[in-house]
This record gives structure tokens, C-alpha cells and sequence, in this order.
């Protein structure tokens, strides 16, 4: 079957994609796309990047037919998109983070359940051969139970050509929620325990004085319902020149009663130190498999996704403790129990 897809907004680059698979695969349509953003509209239609019909994302839901809406705005115009796309009775999927509010999800996991849609969102950590190894080697059993993860996040800031709507009050959310989001929803994947204690977690400015609002600096501590504890830096401070390329970007550590594995997106193998070994196995990477986007469209089709799949349950949950350690950090609690 073919799915009928349209698009509301691209101020983030992250949903081009998207916008990309949706054309080269046989099950989607792209129907319409809307830009509301006269310049970054502008900028799409002079490069052919994505051909843009629309400036009012009310008309395109209004007037297209379509099966799913996709939205990529800025993350705090992201929930209220994506309630209007449920609420005319269409399946959402969305760049992450999928909103920026805890009221917005609620609402979001409301509307979807009553309406009987699915959620979707680009938690692509889960698509990586790092963490989908990661993931298998754990379930067997391989460093036995897990009791600490160390992960860095770190990003480049690239002040210069980061779209300006970050630094602008509101828009952005908060970088816990914006990047720490993939590790909060894989970590529980790979482990099968959830995070049920936000211990600390805090954001601060550091690299942009001139936006005194903006917290491109941040770092949590989480543990889980097995008592492991979780500590995490996603700030923005890695080196712009080399800040996705270098072997720090997403690298994760994960130690257990039986040994120590460590695995990265710029990593060529996991490394596994066994319980009495003096020297680390380098584990070959799995192939990939499905991806966010095939969860998605199993799940709209009633199909069950492949094991370990992305469901609609998952980005609401993965999304609300995101935003609840967003806040802890924000209002500087600590000690937080999560249902």
C-alpha cells in the first residue's frame, strides 16, 4: 500500500531526510509541503531542496489529502503542529524532539489513542549498527547485568550557520530534550530497564554570552529500575571543525558485572573487555535493519515491527522523560522519582 505524505516545515535540516526517503520509497507519496518561514521558504525553492506549495500550514491540512503529516518546524512550534495533524484525523511523524512541552504531549498521546493514529518520530540512535550491536550483546548476556553507562553526546555549535531560532527565547526547548533524547530513548532499548530516578541533571550557558537564555552546556545523572546509574554530557561544546567526526561524538560505555563494552558512531567496531581478560575483543558491527521509518509505517498498517521496533508508545515515553529531566534541570530539582 501507499501512504499519502505531506510536510509542515523545515527549519531544521534534520527533516530533509525524511523528506528524501519519502521520495525514494515505493510505499510513500509526498503530497504537499508547507514552509511557513518566508526566508527559509525562499531558500528551499531556489535550491530544489524540496518543492514547497504551501505557506499557511493550516490550508495544506486542510486542503490535502494525505494519510500522514511529517513536521521539522522549530521544536517549540512542533506540538501544536502536530495536534492540528491529529486532530484532522491524520498519523504524525516528526523530527525529534517531537515537541517541547509536557502539556503537549499529553495532549499528543490523548488525541493519538482516541483517535486510534500513530506517532512517530526520528529516534535514528536506534537505526545505528553501533547501537543495534550494542543492543544484541547485551541481551546476550555478554558484560552480564549492567550497572553504570557513561555517554557523551557532544555537539558542535557552529554559531555561524546553526539556524538563528535556536538562540531565540521559546524556540528552542532546551538541549537536554533537543540532543539528549537519543540517549534517553536507547538506553532503555538496548538495556530493557527504564530510567525511574532523575538524580540530577542541569543546564548553563557557556559558549554563547550573547544569548545568556541559551544552555548549550549540559549533563545528567539517571539511574535505572535496576539501580544502574546513568551519567550523560550533551553539550554543545565540541569542536566545530571536528565536532561530528570525532571519536568522542555519541561514544557510550557500558559497565557490567561481567565486563565493559564500549561503542560509538564514529567507532569501526564494539570493543569488549570480558571479566578476566587483559585484552578487548573488537566485535564487528551487525547490518541494519529497520529503520524509524519502517517501524512507523508497520504500525500504521497493524503490522507488529521487527523486535525492538519503534512504536507509538515508546516516542511518547521516551519523549516525556526527556522533556521531565529537560525540566529538572531548568527548575535545578533533583532526586526525582518517575512513574
Amino acid at each position: 500500500m501507499t501512504y499519502r505524505i505531506a510536510f509542515i516545515g523545515f527549519r531544521h535540516g534534520h527533516v530533509l531526510s525524511l523528506y528524501d526517503a519519502a521520495r525514494d520509497r515505493d510505499d510513500l507519496e509526498i503530497v504537499g509541503a508547507c514552509e511557513e518561514h518566508a526566508a527559509t521558504r525562499a531558500d528551499l525553492l531556489e535550491s530544489g531542496r524540496a518543492e514547497i506549495a504551501y505557506d499557511d500550514a493550516d490550508a495544506l491540512i486542510r486542503e490535502i489529502d494525505c494519510d500522514i503529516i511529517a513536521v521539522g518546524d522549530t521544536y517549540a512550534r512542533r506540538g501544536g503542529m502536530l495536534l492540528k495533524a491529529l486532530e484532522a484525523g491524520r498519523h504524525v511523524i516528526a523530527d525529534k524532539p517531537a515537541c517541547t512541552r509536557l502539556d503537549e504531549l499529553a495532549r499528543i498521546e490523548a488525541l493519538a489513542g482516541d483517535k486510534q493514529l500513530q506517532v512517530g518520530c526520528m529516534l535514528t540512535m536506534r537505526d545505528s549498527a553501533f547501537m543495534r550491536t550494542t543492543r544484541r550483546l547485551l541481551r546476550e548476556g555478554a558484560i552480564g547485568e549492567v550497572h553504570a553507562i557513561q555517554f557523551g553526546g557532544q555537539h558542535p555549535l557552529l554559531l555561524g550557520s546553526r539556524p538563528a531560532w535556536y538562540f531565540e527565547p521559546g524556540e528552542h526547548g532546551g538541549t537536554i530534550n533537543d540532543i539528549g533524547i537519543h540517549a534517553i530513548d536507547a538506553i532503555p532499548w538496548a538495556t530493557g530497564q527504564r530510567i525511574t530516578r532523575i538524580e540530577a541533571a542541569r543546564c548553563w550557558n557557556a559558549f554563547v554570552p550573547e544569548s545568556p537564555h541559551f544552555g548549550d552546556g549540559a549533563q545528567m545523572m539517571l539511574r535505572l529500575e535496576n539501580g544502574a546509574g546513568v551519567l550523560g554530557d550533551v553539550s554543545y561544546f565540541a569542536p566545530d571543525t571536528a565536532g561530528y567526526a570525532m571519536p568522542q561524538y555519541w561514544r557510550l560505555t557500558w559497565s557490567g558485572r561481567e565486563g565493559v563494552l564500549e561503542a560509538g558512531t564514529n567507532l569501526p567496531d564494539i570493543q569488549l573487555l570480558r571479566a578476566g581478560d587483559t585484552e578487548s575483543e573488537q566485535i564487528p558491527l551487525d547490518p541494519k535493519g529497520e529503520s524509524y521509518l519502517d517501524a512507523f509505517l508497520a504500525s500504521i498498517e497493524g503490522r507488529d515491527p521487527e523486535e525492538g521496533g519503534l512504536t507509538t508508545q515508546q516516542v511518547i515515553t521516551s519523549s516525556r522523560v526527556s522533556l521531565q529531566i529537560q525540566d529538572a534541570a531548568d527548575k535545578g530539582r533533583t532526586a526525582i522519582d518517575l512513574d
